[in-house]
This record gives C-alpha cells, structure tokens and sequence, in this order.
C-alpha cells in the first residue's frame, strides 16, 4: 500500500488534536467543608485539599489530607486558617492564601502547623497559589485583578490588569493565569500573551497535562481542554447537577485529574485519557 505524505500527515493530525475524555474514578466522602483547592503530591501519595468552611470573613477554614484514592488521612491536618482558598507547595512549606486576612499563610507540612502569616498589603481577595521550581510563590487577588509574587517572603506586585484574574500555573520561566474567560502567558519580561479564549463558567484551576496542553476548570461546573492550538472544548459540563468544579489538581504519573466540588463537599478524581 503507497502511504501518501497527507495521509501521513492526516493521521499525525488526528493523535495531535484528538479529543480527550474523562472518566470518574471515584468520590471522597461528603465531610469536607467547602473544598476549594488540591494540591497533589505524587512522590508521598497525598492528597491536600482547601476547606473553605464559608466564604466570609473571620472563618475558621481547615486543611485536610487524602490518599491518592480519596480516603482521609486527617480531615483536619491543619486548622486555624481564615476562609483558606488557594494551596502550594515547595519543599516542605505549604502556602495558603487566606481571602480575607489578605495574607499567606506558611505552614511547615511535617509538623503540620502555621509558622507565620505574610501579609499583603493593598490586597482585596488573595485567590489562587502557584510555586514555581526556585519555591517563588505568587498569588491572585481577584477583585483587583493582579498577581504578587513573594520571594524570601516579600510581596511585590508583579502584574495588574488582569480582570478576574484566579487560577495560577508557573511552568519554567512562565506564569500561567486565568483572567476574563481566557488563558494568559505571562512571559519572564512580563508580555502577556492570549493562549486561549471563550471560555465560561467563573474559571478557577488550570493544569499543564502536556508541553503547551492545559486542563481549566470553571467554577460554575465545567472542565475544559485547550489544545496546543489554543482551541479549548468541554470535557465536562455538570451544571445542572449543581456541581462546582474549583481549583483542580492533576497527577501526571497516573493521568488523574482531582476535581474540588465546593458546594457538595467532595473531591472526585477522573481518569483522563
């Protein structure tokens, strides 16, 4: 059989761009108290995940840890947070980002307690967390649509006008953010660039599943995949069961993708193939 270049390039085509899909695997119980963000840690086989509590000031949020197949370790690992939102971690420093304190907390994960609180002044609504390789963590104030970036635990304002601005993801010497339905690249000399667009439902979460690959999560319900083309379709659209899809994790050792359900207090996990 004579195997033409555009058949080749057909089929290179069709694995470049094919549709992706996801598969439940299972659901933690319901006891989390408005789960909001996961953090995963492959190398242990754990699971961190943000209980909100309520979204308000002055509320008394908590840090829970699950197994990689959603059983509790310690519901509450942690305690004694303010309406906790967004997680990262390096080494072995977790950081949270209290929405109303308008701090970071710092917490030392093997004694699991809160060290210190580094605060951000002039912030409104501290969001999203993301760490990069060198442990810089930056973090989303959405009502004023910027990103501070903490280095040796000083804040500076590190970009602004970024409407809505949540999800985080630092990959290399890029920052990666969620702002107004799109994907943005900020780039180390600080260009913004639009990676994808058209995108609905509150987004929230963004992980990287390939170079250039990403998954977002809309808070509303909805689970998206913007390709390496910048095109993005709905993977998942739960809506109209009332069931929020919040800052989301992924595990790039298995292909699981663990999704924070905020208002009916789970954490499910799917297979994405």
């Amino acid at each position: 059989m004579k195997i033409t270049f555009t058949f080749i390039l057909i089929i290179f085509t069709q694995i470049l761009f094919a549709q992706r899909k996801l598969t439940p695997q299972w659901q933690s119980d319901t006891t989390l108290r408005s789960p909001e963000s996961v953090w995963v840690d492959s190398k242990n086989k754990v699971l961190y995940v943000s209980n909100t509590v309520a979204f308000e000031p002055n509320t008394t949020a908590f840090i829970s840890k699950l197994g990689m197949d959603g059983e509790f370790i310690k519901k509450d690992w942690v305690t004694g947070l303010n309406a906790v939102l967004g997680i990262g971690i390096h080494k072995n420093r977790l950081y949270a980002a209290e929405a109303f304190s308008k701090s970071i907390a710092v917490i030392d994960v093997d004694k699991a307690s809160i060290i210190k609180r580094i605060p951000i002044d002039g912030a409104e609504l501290l969001n999203d967390i993301t760490v990069d390789a060198k442990g810089i963590v930056y973090v989303s104030d959405t009502r004023h649509g910027k990103i501070y970036r903490i280095e040796n635990e000083i804040p500076t304002l590190y970009a602004e006008n970024l409407k809505g601005a949540n999800g985080l993801l630092a990959v290399g010497k890029d920052l990666y953010v969620l702002s107004d339905g799109a994907l943005v690249k900020i780039d180390q000399d600080k260009k913004n660039t639009v990676i994808s667009k058209g995108m609905e439902g509150g987004l929230d979460g963004v992980v990287q599943i390939k170079p250039n690959e990403f998954i977002v999560s809309g808070w509303q319900g909805l689970i998206y995949h913007v390709k390496s083309d910048g095109s993005n379709t709905v993977l998942l659209d739960t809506r109209d069961k009332k069931i929020s899809a919040a800052d989301i994790g992924y595990d790039n050792s298995s292909g699981i993708l663990y999704v924070p359900t905020v208002r009916t207090n789970t954490v499910q996990a799917y297979k994405l193939d």
